[in-house]
């Protein structure tokens, strides 16, 4: 291989690179500096995060079945920078007493996911995608399950383990038919043999399934809730952030080629799921008094929203899907970096607890304020252009009735964020969570976060620059 073609892999390959200086550094630090595992990790991802924008060749390896163009290395980047910050998130955390020898098992869990899924996304074979998949979701079990001792956390990953098994099962089986039926796992040659016959339909709704568990989208969604209160709260929002981004970008990577010629088809499909995962999704949301399943069932009709985008089929709906993560990755991330902050002070993670908590943490208040905010839709934060953009793409194919009821489901979620900030602000506590003091590396994730919240609302550039590489990844790979 020469050195072009290894620098199409370069996301995979510097992840590596860190995995094996992490384990180097894992070995060379005593256990009263094992510490200093967790600066070094951050320096490393923030490296590769930085490193990931630049530009790099494009092209396939492997027969074609790794891909690289600049809509892949856009994708790769918003995931490096959601994982950057849960990184800085999970620094606290990390430094406890008890969690002293296990700092470099969660930060490789953490990266050998990453790597997973940047090979999945850029998959141009379903060989490939598997691969990427399960290599994603393997170390996901372990991390759900990373406080063994705790039962909660043990039940977590065994659900997580059950489930990923099932939808595994479900997915190979709808591969297993798509690739009788074409005769191969190319994404280019089965979308040249793909159409409307029974069978080839069945592997569709079989692969549909198998990766609506992935996003949690209804009636596959009723795993999100137990694992997310069982994982730690940092894997919690890895969980909700970077693998439901990751499974959406190659979701509508694989709708848009592969399965376009039946377009019609997962076009009815998506418009009663999009429906089911927004109104049930809000609706579970509203009774939650535990702050992770609260945010289990607000991704859950987040996701909803996403389909809004993947429904469009279009050059729109692509940039508004890859638009809304990146907005989703900030504000959800703030909102975590919040609830993290509070947890690893205190213990408490019940909306009751924020009671009066603006007397005490008025900082904290403002940031969590903000992200909720956003991920409300209210303008001028950048989760209201997010949804707006979302809606256009889906008014664009005329699905009025869609964008209605998904205005409808916006206005419910307005309420249950609220319900967070009336405790913030207004519900009388006589004594509220006492103020405490985060550390820098906590202090710096939240700013990214809020950073993101404003910046992207108020900067129409960083829509028009997803748009351009989307035009141009549309017009060479729409087979």
């Amino acid at each position: 291989m020469s050195f072009e073609q290894f620098a199409m892999m370069r996301q995979e390959l510097f992840l590596i690179v860190v995995s094996l200086l992490l384990l180097i550094a894992e070995l060379s630090y005593s256990t009263a500096q094992k510490h200093k595992v967790i600066n070094f990790s951050l320096v490393m991802m923030g490296l590769v995060t930085i490193a990931g924008f630049f530009p790099t060749p494009t092209g396939t390896l492997f027969g074609g079945m790794y891909q690289s163009s600049s809509l892949t290395q856009l994708m790769k980047g918003i995931l490096n920078i959601g994982t950057f910050v849960v990184l800085l998130q999970s620094a606290k955390y990390l430094k406890r007493d008890e969690m002293k020898d296990k700092i470099s098992e969660f930060i490789l869990l953490l990266i050998f996911t990453l790597i997973g899924m940047s090979f999945m996304i850029s998959s141009g074979n379903f060989l490939m995608f598997y691969i990427g998949l399960e290599l994603a979701t393997l170390p996901l079990a372990a991390l759900a399950a990373f406080e063994k001792y705790k039962e909660k956390s043990a039940e977590a990953g065994i659900k997580y383990v059950l489930i990923s098994a099932l939808s595994s099962g479900i997915l190979l089986w709808g591969l297993s038919m798509i690739y009788g039926t074409t005769g191969s796992l190319y994404f280019k040659d089965i979308a040249a043999n793909y159409s409307n016959a029974p069978l080839q339909a069945l592997a569709f709704i079989f692969f549909f399934a198998g990766m609506a568990f992935k996003i949690s989208l209804v009636p596959f969604h009723l795993w999100t809730a137990d694992v997310y209160e069982g994982a730690p709260i940092n894997v919690t929002s890895y969980l909700s952030v970077i693998s439901k981004g990751a499974a959406a970008f190659i979701f509508v990577i694989i709708l848009y080629t592969v399965f376009s010629p039946i377009v019609l088809m997962w076009k009815d499909i998506i418009y009663v799921v999009a429906i089911l995962t927004m109104t049930l999704g809000n609706l579970f949301a509203i009774r939650q008094k535990n702050l992770k399943r609260f945010m289990a069932f607000s991704s859950i009709s987040q996701a909803g929203f996403i389909l809004l985008g993947i429904i469009g089929g279009s050059v729109l709906g692509m940039t508004t899907v890859i638009y809304f993560i990146l907005v989703y990755i900030f504000s959800n991330l703030g909102v975590f970096g919040v609830i993290s902050a509070v947890s690893n002070a205190t213990g408490k993670e019940n909306i009751d607890d924020y009671d009066g908590m603006y007397r005490t943490n008025p900082k904290l208040c403002w940031v969590m304020t903000l992200s909720l905010f956003s991920l409300a839709g209210i303008p001028p934060l950048a989760g209201f252009f997010g949804k707006f953009f979302l809606f256009s793409a889906a008014a664009q194919q005329g699905l009025y009735i869609l964008v209605f009821i998904s205005v409808l489901n916006t206005i419910i979620s307005l309420y249950y964020y609220l319900l967070i900030i009336k405790a913030m602000f207004i519900n009388h506590n006589v004594s509220p969570i006492a103020w405490f003091k985060n550390d820098f590396i906590t202090r710096l994730g939240l700013l990214i976060c809020v950073a993101g919240i404003v910046i992207i609302g108020f900067s129409g550039q960083v829509f028009d620059y997803i748009q351009n590489i989307s035009e141009f990844w549309y017009s060479i790979s729409i087979f």
